[in-house]
């Protein structure tokens, strides 16, 4: 039997190797385990919204090229908590450390 932890799914479609890279290094600095799945969706909101219905944790991420957006489960579908597109490296760092967060009910940088 395969058990998988409790992780922030990062749901991606052709992601830019930048943003990908730093949103993991936020979410790592948090302490917070993350899996990141390739999706044929063509929507930055679509990956977003499922990555944090299908999160244990409910905090997801989408990355669509040079777009991210980072989704809470209970919020309506297109309202993102943040959303960039061709983000800072900083930018994409916060926003992977901002989806750990949430989870720690901890203030959002």
């Amino acid at each position: 039997m395969i058990v998988s932890r409790p992780s922030i799914y990062i749901y991606v479609n052709h992601p830019d190797g930048d943003t990908l890279r730093e949103v993991h290094s936020g979410i790592e600095e948090e302490g917070v385990f993350y899996e990141v799945i390739e999706r044929g969706e063509d929507n930055v909101n679509r990956l977003a919204y499922d990555a944090a219905n299908d999160s244990m944790l409910g905090s997801g991420i989408g990355i669509l090229g040079n777009t991210v957006a980072f989704q809470i489960r209970g919020v309506e579908y297109g309202k993102n908590v943040e959303q960039y597109e061709n983000p800072t490296k900083n930018q994409s760092r916060i926003i992977g450390a901002n989806s750990a967060r949430a989870i720690k009910k901890q203030s959002f940088k």
